[in-house]
């Protein structure tokens, strides 16, 4: 069975992620140990215990993430043997899980950029103090506008009429003052760390950047499409290109799901906390089915509609 792979991205993360795959299934158990041996510390214990403030520290939560969907996918390849993951995307930090879910880099390689990869955003954050507001039922050439006007960065384009400008505290505020008269609904500041996606994260770009040349790429064994130009990435250069980029550029998820439908795939799963991309999927392609995996009562759903 044919299937195209999304994973979450930061803002996904609840206290209690992959506690019940984690006692009920061993595919899931090893990878969460691993992940623990691997990093040094109980990244686990933060998972399922919390509290909310530390998993949602940028360190933490990317890490967690990467793991809880993993952990979901190891799972779901053996009770449903079928299943042929044609492709994968992931939104910000899920590229990197769609990465190693196509075999790009080592599950541990990748944990270990991935956790970095949160430092340096944290360390960028609390240098800047920027921070985000979403844009709802706007144009995306508007927000744009908007975005220059007030010195701010869109950071998302999540589906038509949802994206998300990034940048200065006083620049944001700007936005969200200026948003009705540029065609937006409704404009709402978002309870961040910073500014991901923008120039104020500059300073991680350039530290991820040095890392990212560490790391031995091979071949995905999928296509796997970046954020940054919403294509399908080819190559180990052009993989380090794109992982770097994403960091400071913006997330063009809805082009990168519209070439996604426009080949004829109509069948997604999403992997990771709540259905957040299952919502932004149903604005992008109506006739696209998602379906949404996080804990043991979605996988047995998931197991039951697959293995019809």
């Amino acid at each position: 069975m044919d299937a195209v792979l999304l994973f979450s991205g930061q803002g996904a993360q609840k206290v209690g992620m992959g506690k019940d795959l984690y006692d009920q299934y061993p595919a899931a158990k090893a990878l969460i140990e691993q992940a623990d041996k691997a990093l040094g510390e109980s990244l686990s214990a933060i998972m399922f215990e919390g509290p909310g403030e530390e998993l949602t520290r940028t360190c933490n939560c990317q890490p967690a993430l990467y793991v809880h969907g993993l952990a979901c996918l190891a799972v779901l390849k053996e009770l449903v043997p079928s299943l042929n993951p044609v492709a994968a995307a992931g939104l910000s930090l899920g590229e990197f899980t769609a990465h190693a879910a196509a075999g790009t880099y080592s599950f541990e390689e990748g944990l270990r950029l991935v956790q970095k990869r949160g430092a340096f955003m944290e360390e960028a954050c609390n240098a800047t103090k920027g921070t985000m507001a979403a844009m709802i039922g706007g144009t995306d050439e508007n927000v744009i506008k908007l975005a220059q006007e007030c010195d701010v960065d869109v950071a998302n384009f999540n589906c038509p009429g949802q994206t998300v400008v990034s940048g200065t505290e006083e620049g944001v505020a700007k936005a969200v003052a200026g948003a009705k008269a540029a065609g937006c609904k409704i404009a709402k500041k978002l309870n961040v760390a910073g500014a991901y996606h923008s120039r104020l994260m500059h300073s991680a770009m350039v530290k991820l950047a040095e890392e990212l040349k560490n790391i031995s790429f091979g071949t995905p064994s999928m296509p796997v499409y970046c954020n940054y130009e919403a294509r399908v990435v080819e190559g180990p250069d052009d993989i380090r290109s794109m992982l770097e980029h994403q960091v400071c550029g913006s997330v063009r998820w809805t082009a990168s799901m519209q070439k996604l439908v426009d080949q004829g795939h109509r069948l997604f799963i999403e992997l990771g906390p709540g259905k957040t991309l299952a919502g932004m999927m149903a604005r992008i392609c109506k006739e696209a089915t998602v379906i949404s995996i996080e804990d043991v009562p979605s996988l047995e759903a998931a197991v039951a509609e697959l293995n019809k």
